[in-house]
């Protein structure tokens, strides 16, 4: 394990990132109907989201989903986490990757966007996050692979 706190393990990201992630994978799931990313790599400098789609996308789609997530940025949601019974969050969010033997669930929300369980650490508020710029993105068999970055 790291002893810069900046560069943690996965429960530990990068909060700003992170938070960013979040926001990213409601976009995604609203702009192409996708599923959110389940492989993806989350650090303070840059990281990377995986999402599967039936075709490419152009490269319009993806300056509006950068500009989605800026919109969000800009908003300046809250960013809020609460802990609820499984049976009571399965109701409102899919936990099927989760463990059968997991009984309480953390959910976090930013602001009426998104909501999704997650054990990580994230901003207060979308204000914190910065510009959030997508720097590369490559299609191939099926998988969008986008990469990402934050400026102040």
């Amino acid at each position: 394990m790291t002893t810069n706190p900046e560069l943690s393990p996965k429960k530990d990201y990068y909060a700003p990132m992170h938070t960013a992630e979040h926001i990213l994978n409601q976009t995604m799931v609203r702009v192409f109907g996708c599923a959110r990313s389940k492989t993806n790599h989350i650090e303070k400098d840059k990281s990377k989201c995986d999402y599967f789609l039936p075709v490419a996308p152009t490269e319009e789609q993806m300056r509006e989903v950068e500009a989605l997530v800026n919109d969000v940025v800009a908003s300046q949601l809250p960013v809020t986490a609460e802990e609820l019974p499984r049976d009571v969050a399965e109701k409102s969010v899919d936990l099927s990757s989760l463990p059968e033997q997991v009984s309480t669930v953390r959910l976090v929300r930013v602001g009426g966007y998104d909501v999704c369980p997650c054990i990580g650490k994230h901003v207060q508020n979308t204000r914190e996050i910065g510009r959030f710029k997508l720097f590369s993105w490559d299609y191939q068999n099926g998988r969008l692979r986008v990469r990402f970055k934050l400026e102040k």
